[in-house]
């Protein structure tokens, strides 16, 4: 076997048995490899080991909630996404998908008429519909107080979801919340200012932030500033959803010494107008991220 990939079992076993295929651009589909920061993927069923938490889960439109799992180091996080994920988007990823599909494209919905009863029930409102619990439950998972409350529960055991007053409230919090994290690549790009601070001709990526400054040096040559200080405080996991930007599109030299010889072509250069005019949109879903979670916090619950 060749080192210029990871030879799974399963690779072996389908290479072994003789077993191809053409090259299909259509495989090649855009996943959350990490938060805010997009990647490729070959979809195929030859080269991929285990579909794991995806599989079958994208057969149609869909969009689900991934949190971190079990005995994870790091406080609780989540992250709500309409397309496939990496077994490690957060740590220890759990997800829960609004719909599940079959091979055949057969669709069901995720929550049970059993977990609708529960709501509509308890609130006596029949109108609540499954996608309203949905849309509750992304924004419970993101109050603060129910994230401190139930820290220790969170990295032992799936979350458990209390009933607040003013369900509606709620709901509408998590509609935004959905909307601007699934959805970061379109919003409303945040104002920040552009400043030349050099003029070399190849300058070198720097890619580094100043959180007391409310700035972001991109190069040798360029900087973002007017970062509102409320931004570095939407955090998943360790980093600021703004730093996990910054720490994947800094160039890193493969540590594989074939694929650094022969596959190393990225440049930051290629994708420096991409990570600026992300670097806004990220700014903008992370300041209104905050001011909903800010707003949480005054309803006692």
């Amino acid at each position: 076997y060749g080192t210029t990939i990871k030879w799974s079992r399963n690779l072996k076993r389908r290479f072994e048995s003789g077993k191809k295929e053409l090259f299909d651009k259509n495989l090649i589909i855009k996943f959350n490899y990490r938060p805010y920061s997009p990647k490729y993927l070959y979809n195929s069923e030859l080269f991929i080991d285990e579909h794991g938490l995806s599989k079958n889960i994208f057969n149609g439109v869909n969009k689900g909630i991934s949190i971190s799992g079990n005995g994870s180091s790091k406080q609780f996080q989540t992250l709500g996404i309409d397309n496939y994920l990496s077994l490690d988007y957060l740590e220890k990823t759990q997800f829960f998908p609004m719909y599940l599909y079959n091979k055949n494209g057969g669709c069901v919905e995720n929550i049970t008429n059993w977990g609708l009863k529960q709501f509509t029930s308890h609130y006596n409102n029949i109108a609540i519909t499954k996608e309203d619990i949905f849309q509750y439950v992304y924004a419970v998972l993101h109050n603060p107080t129910y994230r401190t409350k139930y820290e220790i529960n969170l990295k032992r055991d799936y979350p458990r979801i209390p009933f607040y007053e003013k369900f509606e409230q709620w709901r509408a919090w998590g509609e935004t919340l959905l909307d601007l994290h699934i959805n970061y690549e379109t919003v409303k790009k945040f104002k920040l200012k552009t400043e030349t601070i050099g003029s070399k001709e190849n300058p070198k990526a720097k890619l580094k932030a100043n959180k007391e400054l409310g700035s972001i040096t991109i190069d040798e040559n360029t900087a973002l500033s007017g970062i509102p200080a409320s931004a570095w405080d939407y955090k998943l996991g360790n980093r600021s959803a703004l730093e996990w930007v910054l720490d994947q599109y800094k160039e890193k030299k493969p540590s594989d010494p074939i694929i650094a010889e022969k596959f190393n072509t990225y440049k930051f250069a290629d994708f420096k107008d991409f990570v600026i005019d992300l670097l806004h949109r990220v700014t903008t879903v992370s300041v209104e991220t905050m001011s909903i979670v800010n707003e949480m916090k005054e309803i006692e619950v």
